[in-house]
């Protein structure tokens, strides 16, 4: 008996059309769709701030007004985290849809998550929720389920609950639930997208993915026949390290052995994934916290041609003498050399300075950073230009992660019919401790090496965690993971990415997936939403260390 789970949305602003393909592509039983992430929820709560209806992601309404009529005839179930930080609100729009259309559907909504007003001076605090409320609903007969923050693998491990029936203990198959909700929850990063090795097949538009589950928690992902993109063990390590830390993969469901899954070619585009076992969860809950930090602004200079160096010195002592009388909380400065000796195109011959200012006062940081900036404009380096003008600063946000007991949230699935039912949380748990490290490979026996890209011989993928960066690592052939464990040290990555000098890097082994897994602390500030560094998201932070040489055996090359 499998369950055929599928994904149309890994983000806030995902393809539209991918709700239709899905539907229309081949075979589904549930078809989820995830829009929220932190700084999703920070949009979110800013939204409601002008709005108290809002709070919802109106993308997923636009959406189901085209492809209601398809998922009703096809007997597919959607399940979805669009609710945001207002799922009864967009139960009730979904219903008043589905009554505009004539199609007669049961809509069922999880709540409980939202802990905001125990939280003071947060415009958004809510905890990550698990599967069962979702299974709920399911079980009662609803046809659409509509959460708020749930964790985004428990948009596959509700269904597949109600489905085969498991147990809050049957731990192993809710990881292996687990596993295969985390491989879809980012939509086409499974399927080629954002894919360290994308030229080994057309990833000009990948299919969505898809999971086969099977009673045991074992799993098959794939994609529609005739998509675009590729599935295989790549791709879908590839997505397995991402946005995780180490072996225990921690979920208020079941906490996953990430070092006991295995994974194996099932065909084209077929990957199997099996052996996941799970763990009780911890006795806590994440809460994820949103609120506003202050204000921001920015302006990027353009520098062109010769005396670089003496041009971005100018204009950096020109602007400090200007803001000197209030200066700003927070001032940075990146000199970016995009620019080319003898250039034949004046951008190639152009340098970009950025300057990025913070300050809790919004006074500090707009007119008075514009206004220094704008009159510089005849009076400062030869060919004084901007990119855009500054404007008059605006909000920015800051995420932070706190705990609470799993019983101190209200769990609530509200049924088609109303019926308000009460989710009991986790009975057993276990306190969240780092798994045992495994041993190393035996290395490589020496021979001689070449100066070379990490690239050639490995796949990165990387991502953000609140402040913290995670770049997953993982090697294409026993031989180069043999290399790479004993090589690519946490003291060896500092050195590769100097930017994560100074601060704490944890190296975690995965044998099974021939990965490492390091997770770069602080190195985000106060996550996306603060946008305190050039890539806030951490999305090429894997790319950039694939890209840094060194002494690699050429066996390997």
């Amino acid at each position: 008996m499998t369950l055929r789970i599928g994904n149309a949305s890994g983000f806030y602003g995902d393809r539209f059309d991918a709700m239709r393909e899905m539907l229309t592509g081949g075979e589904l039983d549930v078809l989820t769709g995830d829009y929220l992430a932190e700084l999703t929820m920070l949009i979110l709560g800013r939204d409601r701030l002008k709005d108290p209806a809002a709070g919802y992601a109106r993308t997923f309404l636009r959406q189901l007004e085209d492809c209601l009529g398809l998922a009703h005839e096809r007997s597919v179930k959607i399940v979805t985290n669009a609710g945001g930080l207002n799922p009864a609100g967009l139960a009730d729009a979904v219903r008043t849809l589905a009554g505009r259309l004539g199609i007669p559907v049961r809509v069922a909504h999880v709540e409980g998550d939202d802990l905001t007003a125990a939280y003071p001076g947060a415009l958004a605090a809510h905890a990550y929720l698990g599967g069962f409320g979702i299974a709920e609903c399911l079980t009662a007969g609803a046809d659409i389920v509509v959460t708020g923050r749930v964790t985004d693998a428990a948009l596959v491990t509700g269904p597949a609950a109600a489905h085969f029936g498991w147990s809050p203990t049957q731990y192993d198959r809710l990881a292996g639930a687990v596993v295969a909700g985390h491989v879809l929850e980012c939509g086409t990063q499974a399927t080629g997208g954002n894919y360290s090795f994308f030229a080994e097949g057309d990833v000009r538009r990948p299919g969505f993915p898809l999971a086969e589950i099977h009673e045991d928690g074992s799993c098959v992902v794939t994609k529609h026949p005739g998509t675009g993109g590729f599935v295989d063990v790549g791709t879908v390590t590839a997505q397995l390290l991402y946005e995780t830390g180490g072996a225990r993969y921690a979920g208020p469901d079941v906490t996953a052995r990430l070092d006991t899954v295995r994974l194996s070619q099932d065909g084209p585009d077929r990957v199997r994934i099996e052996g996941a076992c799970g763990e009780a969860p911890p006795p806590t809950l994440k809460v994820g916290l949103n609120r506003l930090g202050g204000f921001r602004n920015e302006v990027t200079f353009v520098l062109t041609g010769l005396d670089v160096e003496a041009k971005a010195a100018l204009v950096r002592e020109q602007l400090g003498d200007a803001l000197a009388k209030s200066p700003p909380a927070d001032v940075r400065w990146e000199l970016v050399r995009t620019d080319r000796p003898d250039a034949d195109t004046e951008e190639t011959a152009s340098a970009l300075l950025r300057l990025v200012v913070r300050d809790p006062d919004q006074a500090a940081v707009g007119r008075a950073l514009s206004g220094a900036a704008i009159e510089l404009a005849l009076a400062s380096y030869p060919g004084f230009h901007v990119v855009a003008p500054p404007g008059k600063g605006a909000p920015y946000g800051v995420f932070e992660d706190v705990y609470v007991p799993q019983a101190a949230v209200d769990h609530t699935a509200v049924l088609p019919d109303g019926t308000r039912l009460s989710v009991i949380p986790a009975q057993d748990t276990l306190v969240l401790e780092a798994a045992e490290e495994p041993d190393l490979p035996e290395p490589l026996p020496a021979g001689p090496t070449r100066r070379a890209p990490l690239g050639l011989v490995a796949g990165a993928r990387s991502g953000d965690k609140g402040g913290n960066a995670n770049v997953g690592v993982w090697a294409r052939t026993d031989e180069a993971w043999r290399w790479l464990a004993h090589e690519l040290t946490a003291d060896r990555f500092r050195e590769l990415l100097p930017e994560s000098g100074g601060l704490t890097v944890v190296r975690h082994l995965l044998p099974r997936l021939r990965a490492l897994n390091f997770v770069v602390e602080g190195i985000l500030g106060e996550g996306v939403a603060s946008q305190a560094r050039f890539d806030p998201q951490a999305k090429a932070l894997g790319e950039w260390l694939r890209s840094r040489h060194l002494d690699i055996p050429e066996a390997l090359l």
